[in-house]
């Protein structure tokens, strides 16, 4: 370590020849310098028509002297405001001196005659020699910095040696005031020299250095208070000493790095993912010549790469906190990506020798991509399956650690310990299973460097617990906890962090949901046999993963410029937060109070459940909000999460359009499209923008929709059960047009229209009967005229909707031409939900507004607004009726509204294929 002593045999071990520019201060001084002696060296002859000097060159020349003055001038004040460097600062200023009057005279002579190739090459080389003083003398400047630090370094150096050897309270508190102002000098040094260092890799551990004698200078406080006021404990001993091995350790990376040298091999934390890396060279290495494919040697490699790819899979879906169905989708996925490689393999061979690829070999091609980007897909919910489960409750093993250590008790606190350490444990495996499946280098780097913190931190938090137990009583043992446990949680959150942003925030979101589903299901089951112990425990997993969700999203959320799509999430994370989630804790503590009794207190099932579905239906809609400004090829997702759009729970369903499994080949002669929404997929970016702007009117439309018709409730309503309906299909449509959504054939949209004209001859019928009982007035006359529209609409969309995208192979580019009719029917798709708007609109103004005609016993509909939070899952059960107890799945197919038909067919359908879990129950 380079003190004010020794500085002088630092001096003496700096190589003059050594040019190596490593900040970016000294770079930034070059710069003019570098530019004008470029510029004037480049300086051409005059022109064959004109003779004379040039005065351009004669003006840099100029310009060259007075910034060699400059130099010179302040290398001189440096060196005398530092006496121990000033015997090498002179002599780099005299060096600079003597190339700046050699480049003066050298320029001034070539400015005379630039035509002479003699005086250029004498300027050049003056130029190099005045530049290499100049750049000397710089980096000897920049070198009093370095000394000043390490000044700094030494002192604070001899504080901590103070530290380590005081004996007695009043003295360690002396050192450490010291120690604590030197410290803050020295960050503060090492904070500028941070910033000016150019090698990314000494500023990262110069970071880490300064956060680390930061963080510490607590912890290290109340460690060698413990051990001053107990030394008779070998624990306090040990935990004084980790905490000052490492702000010795953070000093003498500071040191280290001020002399330019890398306290840190370049691999410890750096690198992407290896099973992550594993996946991209398998993917890269499936696609060949099939000129160059060699049975044995490709075969064989291809084989051997995939099988360890599985292996490392099978590690994953092995682990503790992998769900049983998970396990089984991972196992399925390597099975398909074994016969997808052979399927390939064997193409590959039937293309030997061929100059361009079969169809046949395409298409093997695009079955492997597709079944190693679903293994991918999979092993990537495993990931956040873990992180979702073992992030949840990270405070709660350290808080039943401390409780155990105050009360004393030996025995207790060796078990909590225990949990405490397979809980960090399992913390520093989930953050190096994310790394794993992660490309992000830099965010890979930080949760390895935090899993690391997280390890070295957990024993020593052990032993404060472990002096607290001997010395319960004792203050320093007490704040040493405090001050241990406040690291341990700081590290904690730095971790969770960094593992939030290496896991994108669709998966966490598409698995918190899954995940808080079952949580639902198991709280009402809970509720059902009475467990109340079960129905607490499960309520605060259901708070913590919600609090989880409106976390991550609101960090995701800074990452974007204030606008419509970041309010909406936000807003949909506070109605989770300050409406959902208070009334499930009401409902949760009122369940607990009455099971736990001895009174026979009823709980009103029915209103717990409501609470429950209310928590699940926060966190999709937050899920929905966010992916809103999603596109399908952003995407990435299976059949158990489905892209959304920015709809209510009441206007989306799934369930409008159902395509079997074995879907049908619209274009036979083309390789790569099977359906329409493919060759939607397929169209050029031009035309996708197009059809984004007609889509972006069309969500206009709808958001007037949700405002004029989402907020009346659809019980004893049927025209705005029938509104809801033909607008969930619409959006179907429109969702088809983009490549996404259920509607997968021409087919299918052609079906789905027809339901929209069914559902408006359904509704046209309803509304003249509203229409009758009104008198004459612009009211009626204007709703008559509002359902011609509905006609003349549902007549376009069945037209558009039978238009087929054309698909040619030109030269084997795939032309897709389909804007036209995409446009077409996105169009007939507004202007028909701007006629239902207004239909809806005037038949409450016809129903509410007017004297009805004749004699009417009851209303046609009724006219309630929905109210925003109360809507149970079921409805209440009259004693007559069946007693059975409903399950939270069977409730929420109630929730949907489609015609009762349906609704019990199409929801069961979807609950079985998305919940496989709660239908196990």
């Amino acid at each position: 370590m380079g003190t004010l002593s020794d500085f002088g045999q630092i001096a003496l071990k700096w190589d003059p020849k050594n040019l190596e520019i490593r900040t970016m201060s000294v770079e930034k001084t070059l710069e003019p310098l570098v530019l004008q002696v470029t510029t004037l060296v480049n300086t051409k002859g005059p022109s064959k028509k004109k003779k004379g000097k040039s005065k351009r060159a004669s003006a840099l020349v100029a310009a060259v002297e007075k910034a060699t003055e400059n130099f010179i001038q302040k290398g001189e004040q440096i060196a005398y405001e530092n006496p121990d460097i000033t015997q090498e600062m002179l002599s780099a200023v005299d060096e600079v001196r003597k190339t700046g009057d050699a480049m003066s005279i050298a320029a001034r002579e070539f400015s005379e005659d630039p035509c002479s190739s003699l005086k250029r090459g004498n300027m050049v080389r003056a130029a190099r020699n005045l530049l290499s003083a100049v750049t000397r003398l710089l980096i000897l400047a920049d070198m009093v910095d370095v000394h000043l630090l390490l000044k700094s370094l030494h002192i604070v150096e001899d504080d901590l040696n103070k530290l380590k050897n005081a004996s007695s309270q009043d003295e360690l508190m002396n050192n450490m005031r010291q120690f604590g102002r030197n410290a803050g000098e020295l960050i503060k040094q090492a904070a500028k020299r941070q910033q000016e260092l150019k090698d990314p890799q000494l500023r990262d551990d110069l970071a880490a250095a300064r956060a680390m004698l930061k963080k510490h200078s607590t912890m290290l406080l109340t460690a060698s208070k413990v051990y001053v006021r107990h030394p008779e404990l070998d624990l306090a001993k040990v935990n004084r000493d980790f905490i000052l091995k490492q702000v010795c350790d953070a000093v003498n990376t500071i040191s280290d790095v001020a002399q330019g040298k890398s306290s840190q091999p370049t691999d410890v934390y750096s690198g992407a993912g290896e099973l992550a890396a594993a996946l991209d060279d398998f993917d890269e290495g499936i696609v060949m010549d099939p000129m160059t494919y060699s049975e044995k040697r490709s075969r064989q490699l291809l084989e051997e790469r995939l099988e360890s790819i599985i292996s490392a899979a099978a590690l994953m879906a092995d682990a503790d906190c992998t769900r049983d169905e998970r396990r089984e989708r991972i196992v399925a996925e390597c099975n398909a990506v074994r016969q997808a490689l052979q399927d390939l393999l064997s193409e590959y061979m039937s293309n030997m020798g061929q100059k361009d690829n079969s169809p046949g070999l395409d298409r093997a091609i695009d079955q492997m991509c597709r079944k190693t980007r679903d293994l991918r897909r999979q092993l990537r919910k495993a990931v956040v399956d873990h992180v979702s489960d073992s992030f949840l409750e990270t405070t709660t093993p350290l808080i039943d650690l401390i409780e155990a250590a105050k009360s004393g008790n030996e025995k207790k606190v060796r078990e909590k310990a225990d949990i405490f350490t397979k809980h960090a444990e399992k913390l520093v495996e989930v953050a190096n299973l994310v790394c794993s499946m992660s490309n992000n280098e830099d965010g890979v780097k930080m949760v390895r460097y935090a899993a690391a913190q997280i390890e070295s931190l957990c024993p020593q938090v052990i032993n404060a617990a472990s002096i607290l137990t001997v010395r319960p009583n004792s203050k320093v043992a007490q704040e040493n906890m405090s001050a241990y446990r406040q690291a341990w949680e700081v590290q904690v959150r730095i971790l969770t962090e960094a593992v939030d942003d290496i896991t994108t925030i669709d998966d966490f979101l598409a698995v918190s949901e899954n995940h808080i589903l079952e949580d639902v299901n198991k709280c009402v089951m809970a509720l059902q046999v009475g467990d109340a112990k079960d129905l607490r425990a499960t309520a605060g997993s259901i708070q913590g993963r919600s609090s989880r969700v409106c976390n991550v999203v609101e960090a995701e959320m800074d990452n974007y410029e204030p606008c419509i799509y970041t309010k909406r999430v936000l807003e949909a994370v506070k109605v989770l937060r300050e409406q959902v989630m208070i009334k499930f804790e009401q409902r949760v503590d009122t369940a607990v109070e009455a099971l736990s009794s001895n009174t026979n207190k009823d709980v009103d099932e029915n209103d717990f459940i409501d609470a429950s579905r209310l928590v699940y239906d926060g966190v999709r809609e937050i899920r929905r909000a966010v992916l809103m400004n999603r596109s399908s090829e952003d995407l990435d997702t299976d059949t158990e999460f489905e892209p959304v759009e920015d709809l209510t729970l009441e206007t989306r369903s799934r369930s409008s359009a159902h395509t079997g499994d074995q879907t049908v080949d619209e274009y036979p002669d083309i390789s790569g499209i099977c359906t329409a929404r493919e060759a939607m997929r397929k169209m050029t970016e031009e035309d996708k923008q197009k059809i984004a702007q007609q889509v972006e009117l069309f969500r206009r439309e709808k958001l007037t929709f949700d405002s004029e018709v989402a907020k009346w409730d659809d019980t004893g309503n049927d025209i705005i059960f029938l509104a809801k309906h033909m607008c969930m299909i619409m959006m179907e449509m429109t969702d088809f047009t983009r490549g996404r959504g259920p509607l997968k054939t021409t087919m299918d949209v052609i079906n789905a229209a027809k339901k929209i004209s069914e559902a408006g001859n359904k509704l046209d019928k309803l509304t003249r009967e509203i229409a009758e009982q009104c008198p004459e007035s612009s009211t009626k006359k204007d709703l008559l005229a509002y359902l011609q529209r509905i006609a003349l609409y549902c007549h376009q969309i069945q037209i558009t909707s039978k238009v087929k995208a054309d698909v040619q192979n030109i030269s084997g580019e795939l032309i897709v031409s389909g804007l036209d009719s995409a446009t077409s029917l996105i169009q007939a798709a507004k202007n028909l939900m701007n006629a239902v708007v207004l239909t809806v609109k005037y038949s409450y103004v016809a129903s509410t507004k007017y004297t009805r005609q004749g004699t009417v016993t009851s209303p046609i509909v009724v006219w309630k607004m929905k109210a925003p939070e109360k809507k149970p899952l079921v409805r209440p059960e009259k004693p007559e009726e069946v007693r059975a107890k409903p399950t939270f799945t069977s409730m929420y197919a109630d929730n949907y509204n489609l015609d009762r038909e349906a609704r019990l067919t199409n929801d069961a359908s979807y609950i079985h294929n998305n919940y496989n879990y709660i239908c196990k129950k």
